[in-house]
């Protein structure tokens, strides 16, 4: 039933993106570059500077050079087509070149980018688009969809907007106001560590010889990932301390992380100093009628391999294609119920396992299975067959294959 105290008369829209991140945007971008009529609402000042993601993948490149990022991604990012397994105790490396898969994809190299920069540069470049508005300081608080709309009521600083979509897709992260509003259960797990990101410019590269942009590091006592932006190494690590108490952000714990990788960690200033948890989580449905989910609205996983935002953008090219035969071209609107299968069915079926294998391999650095998991790197790099197979999955080439051969 419509709450009397929300007044009926508002904009009409064809599509409404709750969510002003990288896949929100590039949501938008896709829809509005092909003349759908978008609205992307965002509850903050501006797109939200997130220094987690920082990895484009080869097929999402190819994504987003259909909309004219990927050049601008180059002038921005680092091109990455190396990265390493490395053994800190020994200083064995074992050395994974995407090149070799180049004959399956045209890029073959990942982009170290953080992902505000595609964020932002697409909210501005939506200004330009005729059939695009994006409206930040925008928070939705209220939906109510029926057979032929959803009517959504949006909080501004002076008002409260009602605007009247034909479709509303949720891209407004983990805690989606969206999903809470549809009542999709959100089902997972959440590991018990919770990770520490530190961004530095020292060079770390002085200290690690042959460091690689991209370097899983295994080590019995720290596992860390070191990643390198433009003009910054991010260093990720467990941090297992569960005492409340402790502070993980303070300049002790800085230092005895830089202690291992310079010898002389009060030297090393940081730039962040993030602590966050890390959750597997899939949304039961990602369709709910005229309304749906994507990106970390839609699931959630840890940041091993970089899956969770190319996901995202990935779910946005799969549903706003068929939004666009649905809406410009009249197919028949059953067509969109195989975003929900496709996307739902590969996030539990790739990314989540996969992401989770990843954890589990970094995770065995630190035990008894040292040992094991290192053999288990070594003959996967030793076998050309198995290697391909693994640089094909970790660059989401397989995941986007499957997914295109679900009914």
């Amino acid at each position: 039933m419509t709450d009397p105290h929300i007044k009926q008369a508002g904009e009409r829209v064809q599509v409404v993106i709750a969510g002003a991140g990288p896949v929100g945007c590039v949501a938008a971008t896709y829809l509005a570059q092909r003349g759908i009529d978008v609205m992307l609402v965002e509850t903050g000042p501006d797109c939200a500077q997130d220094m987690r993601a920082s990895t484009f993948h080869a097929p999402t490149l190819e994504m987003l050079d259909t909309l004219g990022f990927t050049e601008k991604l180059f002038e921005r990012g680092l091109k990455a087509p190396i990265y390493h397994w490395r053994d800190r105790r020994s200083g064995d490396i074992l050395s994974f070149d995407m090149t070799e898969i180049a004959d399956a994809v045209r890029y073959p190299f990942r982009i170290q980018c953080e992902q505000y920069h595609l964020a932002r540069m697409m909210a501005s470049a939506l200004e330009e688009l005729p059939a695009a508005q994006v409206l930040f300081n925008h928070r939705l608080v209220h939906l109510e969809q029926d057979g032929d709309g959803v009517t959504l009521s949006l909080e501004t600083p002076n008002e409260i907007r009602t605007v009247r979509a034909d479709y509303l897709i949720g891209a407004d992260g983990a805690s989606s106001i969206v999903r809470k509003w549809l009542g999709v259960g959100f089902d997972g797990f959440t590991y018990p560590e919770k990770f520490l990101c530190l961004t530095t410019e020292t060079p770390l590269e002085e200290y690690l010889p042959g460091l690689a942009p991209v370097n899983y590091v295994s080590d019995p006592d720290e596992w860390l990932v070191l990643l390198r932006v433009p003009t910054l190494w991010r260093v990720l690590v467990p941090a297992n301390d569960l005492d409340e108490s402790v502070d993980l952000r303070s300049d002790a714990k800085k230092n005895a992380v830089f202690d291992g990788l310079t010898g002389d960690g009060a030297a090393v200033e940081t730039f962040h100093r993030t602590v966050y948890r890390i959750h597997q989580r899939v949304a039961k449905q990602f369709q709910v009628g005229r309304v749906f989910l994507m990106g970390d609205a839609a699931h959630l996983n840890n940041p091993l391999g970089g899956f969770g935002m190319n996901s995202g953008i990935h779910d946005a090219f799969n549903l706003c294609e068929k939004l666009v035969e649905v809406i410009q071209n009249k197919a028949d609107p059953a067509l969109l119920t195989r975003y929900d299968r496709q996307r739902r069915q590969m996030t539990h079926d790739f990314i989540q396992s996969q992401t989770i294998q990843n954890m589990e391999l970094m995770r065995g650095g630190q035990s008894e299975a040292h040992k094991l998991q290192r053999a288990k790197m070594e003959a996967l790099a030793n076998d050309p067959e198995k290697r391909r197979a693994y640089l094909l999955r970790q660059a989401m080439v397989t995941s986007l294959e499957d997914a295109a051969a679900i009914d």
